[in-house]
């Protein structure tokens, strides 16, 4: 029998009551509410579980059991009473409409939290009807109060690109939370969520005392599904996919033009958790290296019986992000190899934004290295879904092509890649550049060389740019099962010149001997015909 997916599904006593799959995370959650005694910060991307996290606090602090029988929470010392809980939602609302819409939302909450505890509202501001409500809660439930803010930042992330209505809301948001130091005597535990961090937005700055954890090694699984929850709790999930895929001949990732079928079902379904977790693990949250899968791309991957798709890219293009790449001339070749320090995770300022730490905030980078001598991070894409997803993104807003014309494109380059048609992917390209406006070419190298690139991830080609060898960089190189392509570049100049920088620096000789056939591509563009003037292929032995 199927079983019932929490697919979008974030209150926790819905999830239990209907016989869905939970992961069970309340081992985290009884050391988490009987740890910090402050106010406890918790950033994550979106649609990463914080939702479900903030439901389930409130189930717990609200003495519900009966909803964690046989979780790891009901084998614990936890004293199971009803404590007044006041849970503050701002994930709903259209913000960009003005302030007026923050307002209602607050105000909505606070009626919401007062019905449940049969209290009134009285008071004349937010901030006041906020404290008042506190105050009452306390008075009648002679119980400190337990505060769940879920998604505190969704009013800012929503204006980023206004940045007067951004202060204004922030504004706005300051006033609200600084009643949670005013009630500090009337609080028990307080779990604030969100995407961005809090020490730079300003919203915050009142409370002195509040614990991230956003980056601790002990909570790094708090939200998403690391490898062995994956494997406990999804067998069933697992097994129907792979007994369909060694019925129909599963074909292995990176070689579907090849016809790689594999030999068994045992060897399918090693190749199919490989591809698993190459395409939606790899989420790091600590200097710890260990890492977690996205909840919500992985649950859609199963509900949609094995199918790969970007589930947890479609959900929201980063329009905005994109646009402060190109803004700050970020090197898209060397995104991937950012180093940071944890004072960057931090850093959220409207006025001189860094791009990078808001990349990795939003869950389009994360963390891949940790340097404990210097104690920096080394940022990367998380997985395949995301970096083939974002290349996609980039490649639409440096060519200003078509979609459907640089996407059918794209795919031509990438199946004749992988078949080992260079030449039928060499005049794809040509298509492919024919095709970007004339008049936002860059006179670079470098800008046709982000082209490419970007064109190969985007159907998740194994590709690599800038790549260090013993003498020198190579611009690009594709590995596919079969096959290795060696491209290296030239702005008004020769093909030849190209490939012979490819021979005298031998940037071949550490795949001598792979057993793969080896491709030096060199590529002159001419600035004139905005496009490919001339190419030079040529074999090396393997």
């Amino acid at each position: 029998m199927k079983r019932r997916l929490p697919l979008g599904i974030q209150d926790f006593a819905k999830l239990r009551e209907g016989g869905f799959v939970y992961v069970d995370k309340t081992g985290h959650i009884y050391s988490l509410i009987t740890g910090p005694a402050g106010p406890v910060f918790l950033s994550r991307p979106r649609r990463f579980g914080k939702s479900l996290l903030c439901s389930t606090l409130a189930a717990i602090f609200e003495g519900r059991r009966e909803l964690f029988s046989g979780l790891a929470i009901d084998t614990t010392d936890w004293q199971w009473k009803k404590y007044p809980v006041i849970k503050l939602d701002l994930n709903p609302g259209n913000y960009t409409e003005g302030t007026d819409i923050l307002n209602v939302m607050l105000q909505n909450n606070l009626e919401i939290a007062a019905s449940k505890m049969n209290l009134n509202l009285h008071g004349t501001v937010l901030p006041q009807i906020f404290i008042n409500l506190i105050i009452d809660a306390k008075n009648k439930f002679n119980e400190r109060l337990t505060i769940l803010i879920d998604e505190y930042d969704k009013p800012l992330l929503t204006t980023i690109d206004n940045p007067e209505l951004y202060i204004t809301m922030q504004n706005i948001l300051k006033g609200f939370y600084s009643v949670l130091k005013s009630a500090d005597e009337y609080l028990g535990f307080v779990l604030i969520t969100g995407v961005t961090k809090f020490s730079q937005i300003g919203v915050f700055s009142d409370l002195n005392n509040l614990t991230d954890i956003s980056l601790n090694p002990d909570y790094y699984d708090i939200c998403g599904f690391t490898q062995e929850e994956l494997e406990t709790n999804f067998e069933p999930e697992i097994n129907s996919i792979v007994i369909g895929n060694a019925a129909d001949g599963y074909i292995a990732d990176g070689c579907v033009a090849d016809g790689c079928v594999a030999a068994n079902p045992d060897q399918s379904s090693q190749e199919y958790m490989n591809r698993l977790k190459h395409f939606y693990n790899g989420y790091r949250f600590s200097e710890k290296p260990a890492t977690v899968y996205n909840p919500y791309g992985l649950l859609n991957h199963f509900f949609n019986r094995g199918k790969f798709g970007s589930y947890w890219y479609s959900t929201a293009t980063p329009t905005f992000l994109i646009k402060l790449i190109a803004e700050q001339k970020i090197d898209i070749l060397d995104l991937e190899r950012k180093t940071v320090t944890i004072c960057d995770f931090q850093k959220f300022n409207i006025d001189k934004m860094d791009v990078l730490p808001v990349l990795y905030q939003t869950g389009y980078l994360t963390i891949s290295g940790y340097n404990q001598e210097a104690e920096t991070f080394t940022l990367d894409y998380p997985n395949e879904e995301v970096r083939a997803s974002f290349a996609d993104s980039l490649l639409e807003h440096y060519t200003k092509a078509e979609n459907n014309e640089a996407y059918t494109c794209a795919q031509k380059i990438n199946i004749s890649l992988i078949k080992g048609h260079v030449e039928d992917a060499l005049n794809a390209l040509r298509s492919l550049f024919a095709a970007i406006p004339y008049d936002i070419q860059i006179k670079q190298e470098k800008y046709y060389q982000t082209i490419v690139y970007l064109t190969f991830r985007m159907f998740g080609l194994n590709c690599q740019s800038e790549l260090r060898t013993a003498d020198g960089r190579i611009d690009v190189l594709v590995e596919t099962q079969k096959y290795v392509y060696c491209f290296e570049f030239k702005l008004n100049g020769t093909a030849d010149e190209a490939l012979q920088q490819i021979d005298s620096r031998e940037y071949l000789l550490q795949w001598k001997g792979s057993g793969k056939k080896l491709f030096k591509v060199g590529i002159n563009f001419d600035f004139e015909k905005r496009n490919i003037g001339e190419w030079k292929t040529a074999n090396e032995n393997k």
